[in-house]
């Protein structure tokens, strides 16, 4: 149930585009808030709010340094998800199969009828 809260949280996060972007600009290398927000057109405090999200369900980590607070990727909450997706291939690839071997059978019924 961990598991499941932590991936819910994950795909929450990852539902809005300006977080996605973030992501995307962090899988770079750490930046800083003031350039992360840079490309946005919003407010600081509602840029703020999407690095909140970020770091509330750990796939991102901040370091402050004095005035300056950097981000970075954490790699460790996306293995959990990966793992999540794994195992729903998984069992659609074992359901997939199921049904390919059911219409090649029919198919061969049909073939001698």
């Amino acid at each position: 149930m961990v598991q499941s809260a932590a991936v819910d949280k994950v795909f929450h996060a990852l539902s809005n585009p300006t977080r996605r972007e973030v992501l995307e600009r962090l899988s770079v290398g750490p930046a800083t808030v003031s350039d992360l927000a840079a490309p946005f057109d919003m407010q600081l405090p509602s840029f703020v709010q999407h690095l909140s999200v970020l770091e509330r369900c750990r796939l991102v980590k901040s370091k402050k340094r004095g005035r300056v607070r950097t981000y970075e990727i954490a790699p460790e909450r996306f293995k959990v998800v990966e793992n999540w997706l794994t195992a729903r291939r998984q069992l659609w690839e074992a359901r997939l199969d199921r049904f390919d071997h059911y219409v090649k059978q029919l198919k061969e019924k049909e073939a001698e009828s």
